[in-house]
């Protein structure tokens, strides 16, 4: 893991931003893991300022979301499908067409979940996996005690999950019990990953996944696996790192030829 703790939100975005930028810069057909939710919205917002100014173009990239609601109608304004095609799709120019997410509508749920982790194999693999962290430490909607090796299935989601993203709804009730999202497994596959956090509130999980021991029960833990995994965080959500001074430390004398920012 790489940590990088900057002052706020807005730089979390601004730097996570960057760090995809040189993906897509590098590679224009690049194939992003893209989250939804709170935590990448600076993310999507800086890249959409980039685009617009015209350094950057998405056109020929392509992108798998990496969960949706089961049940929620395709046309909800809190669907996944809905949300990535508002905040990602349209504002990135990228091709609709070449954007998929997990269908959650399907009459059967097991086929749709094997031909998601096929479309995802037949497109190389995940170049660049978008990541937030729940305060339970889930990634996705991997819950805790989701196995490391898990790939896209269907999820009962945690209560708390579903009280943190009531906000999104008009009641509590409406928020749907169960989802589809990539594994633990299929997530670890993804060449790189770049994971935000902002807030106190994500503080513990942070810790549990950047410092604690590898365990099923802080699924984001999973992360100190992947050969190549970017976490950066605003100054709240790094507040119970341990070792905080020597990520900010190891970031200011990064190498001149590691530095993507």
């Amino acid at each position: 893991m790489e940590i990088i703790i900057v002052r706020d939100a807005d730089e979390v975005g601004r730097v996570a931003a960057l760090k995809i930028a040189s993906v897509v810069q590098r590679d224009p057909e690049a194939v992003l893991g893209l989250a939804t939710g709170s935590s990448p919205t600076g993310i999507y917002a800086s890249l959409a300022a980039r685009v617009a100014a015209g350094e950057l173009d998405f056109g020929r990239a392509s992108g798998f979301a990496l969960d949706e609601y089961v049940g929620i109608p395709l046309e909800h304004p809190e669907s996944y499908a809905s949300v990535i095609e508002r905040d990602v799709v349209v504002p990135l120019g990228m091709d609709a067409s070449k954007v998929r997410v997990p269908d959650g509508r399907a009459s059967d749920i097991e086929a749709a979940v094997v031909d998601y982790e096929r479309a995802i194999a037949d497109a190389g693999g995940i170049d660049i996996q978008i990541l937030g962290i729940g305060a339970n430490g889930h990634i996705g909607f991997n819950e805790p005690t989701s196995s490391f090796a898990s790939r896209t299935r269907i999820k009962t989601l945690a209560p708390q999950t579903r009280a943190d993203n009531a906000r999104f709804f008009d009641d509590p009730s409406q928020v749907p019990t169960h989802c589809l999202t990539q594994g633990l497994g299929t997530i670890l596959d993804a060449h790189e990953v770049v994971l935000v956090a902002q807030g106190s509130a994500k503080a513990s999980a942070v810790a549990g996944m950047v410092e604690g021991p590898l365990s099923a029960m802080c699924p984001g833990s999973a992360l100190q696996l992947p050969r190549r995994a970017t976490i950066v965080v605003d100054e709240a959500a790094a507040a119970d790192l341990q070792l905080a001074d020597y990520y900010r430390y190891t970031y200011a004398n990064k190498p001149v030829w590691q530095r993507f920012e």
